[in-house]
């Protein structure tokens, strides 16, 4: 289940909630995560990305993502997780397990979209899934891993049919 919420007035001309249903969906089916789970996506400005990144993370600039997971992983996508470890990231009211929390600046999706000279639906989508490999235990610190996630990200967009136009 996909909780979004957009506190801002942009409007880049695409469908919020359905491109991020899609993405988190076909995230969670390659990665074969085997539980029903929560994925909160809060769509924000610069500035309030710049705020939540210098008091999250102590970096005083905006960004275009923030990651937030709840799940810690042994390996990247590696879901085995026990059933007492379940129940702490288990949202009491509906059962799911809340994965984390997504936040994205949509006039980075805009600025960035233009830049990288593809669509904004693509460039939202590649955050969405970028983030959904962050949750799912992904990092990109070292070479190795971002080769790694840089290909899942690719996986995820390719067989959604969302490639750079």
């Amino acid at each position: 289940m996909i909780f979004l919420e957009n506190e801002t007035d942009i409007d880049l001309g695409i469908e919020y909630e359905d491109i991020a249903k899609l993405v988190v969906e076909e995230a969670l089916r390659l990665e074969r995560c085997p539980f029903d789970v929560e994925v909160n996506i809060l769509l924000t400005d610069n500035e309030g990305i710049h705020a939540i990144n210098k008091e999250t993370r102590d970096i005083d600039s905006p960004t275009d993502v923030l990651s937030f997971p709840n799940l810690f992983f042994e390996s990247e996508g590696d879901f085995d997780i026990s059933e007492e470890e379940l129940a702490d990231y288990q949202d009491p009211e509906n059962g799911l397990i809340v994965l984390g929390d997504i936040i994205i600046s949509l006039e980075k999706v805009a600025e960035q979209a233009k830049e990288y000279n593809h669509s904004v639906k693509r460039e939202y989508a590649f955050l969405i899934a970028h983030s959904m490999l962050h949750l799912s235990g992904y990092d990109h610190m070292v070479a190795e891993e971002a080769e790694v996630m840089e290909g899942r990200q690719r996986l995820i967009l390719d067989s959604l049919g969302i490639t750079r136009d």
